[in-house]
């Protein structure tokens, strides 16, 4: 594993555990050369379907895209990072038991907005807004009246 202080490519495992969950192994290693340590996360390599875009294209599911996205639409908001994982974990685990090849982004965009809803209802409105490009007010306001419903 390369350092990601000095990018020398060798160090130690100083500590294994499993994470949250099981589904990873945390691994805290130090670097021979300059003795810091770091931690990393070693998961199974699913495959997992693509994804098909709003204009058909079609690329491979990318977690780190999804944390991203969701990071945002939590900004300064009380959701661990923590949280946003064993969210993106849960839509994960969808994907691989839907058992489909490709998954359209209107269906991952759902499951992400039923997930937030039960977090934080902020978090939900602004990921909303972003995933489904509200034209103008009125639609915004129908999706805030749905929320107070709820």
């Amino acid at each position: 594993m390369k350092c990601p202080y000095c990018g020398f490519a060798d160090s130690k495992v100083v500590d294994s555990r499993p994470d949250k969950g099981g589904a990873a192994i945390r691994r805290r290693r130090e670097c021979e050369s300059c003795a810091k340590r770091f931690t990393t996360h070693e998961r199974v390599e699913d495959v997992l379907p693509l994804v098909t875009k709003r204009d058909d294209r079609r690329e491979p599911f990318d977690r780190l895209k999804l944390i991203a996205g969701i990071k945002k639409a939590c900004e300064k908001r009380p959701v661990s990072v923590e949280t946003i994982e064993r969210l993106v974990d849960r839509v994960e685990a969808k994907l691989q038991e839907s058992g489909e090849k490709e998954v359209h982004t209107t269906t991952l965009g759902e499951w992400v907005m039923t997930e937030l809803h039960a977090i934080d209802q902020v978090a939900y409105v602004r990921f909303a807004s972003v995933y489904r490009s509200f034209k103008d007010i009125n639609e915004f306001m129908d999706e805030l009246q749905d929320l107070l419903k709820k």
